[in-house]
């Protein structure tokens, strides 16, 4: 399984349910690289997407506590355990996190790869990716060039866990 995220120098993802920006290259990468696949969110995150509509071409996979959450398009599930179930049908190198903050953390130790555009800006946000330069068990396996979105500074990076 992968995780797939948008962090700005504190590892923000988001603010009130939002992305703390859109940047084009990004979302293009995030597209190619998931479409075809299995991606796991959350509820929210789900609710994010414009007319909050599942992800086309693409397995979608919501994690929440709320039972009475169903959505067409969407296999929707309760628990990691039932998450577990459900993954067990599909290749985990066709696998995506995609958020929010919860479902991250909750999953980020059962990833072995982590796709990070990290963005050299600090945005006002209330929504974090786990700090994987802070985490022992994880290491850049590939750092991108500098990219620019007009004046803001990004890179590519990939993390592998050791």
């Amino acid at each position: 399984m992968k995780a797939i995220v948008a962090v700005d120098k504190n590892w923000g993802i988001g603010l009130k349910g939002k992305l703390l920006v859109s940047i084009p290259a990004d979302m293009k990468f995030f597209r190619s690289t998931t479409l075809g696949k299995v991606v796991v969110m959350g509820r929210k995150t789900l609710e994010s997407f414009p007319n909050k509509a599942p992800l086309k071409d693409r397995v979608n996979i919501v994690l929440t506590k709320n039972t009475s959450f169903q959505k067409n398009g969407v296999i929707v599930v309760h628990s990691i355990d039932e998450l577990k179930d459900e993954l067990k049908k599909y290749n985990s190198d066709d696998v995506y996190v995609i958020g929010g903050e919860t479902i991250y953390k909750q999953l980020i130790d059962e990833c072995d790869t982590a796709y990070v555009t990290k963005i050299d800006y600090a945005y006002e946000a209330d929504a974090y990716f786990p700090n994987l330069d802070e985490k022992d068990n994880w290491e850049v396996a590939v750092e991108g060039e500098e990219e620019t979105y007009y004046d803001l500074e990004y890179y590519f990076m990939t993390y592998k866990k050791k």
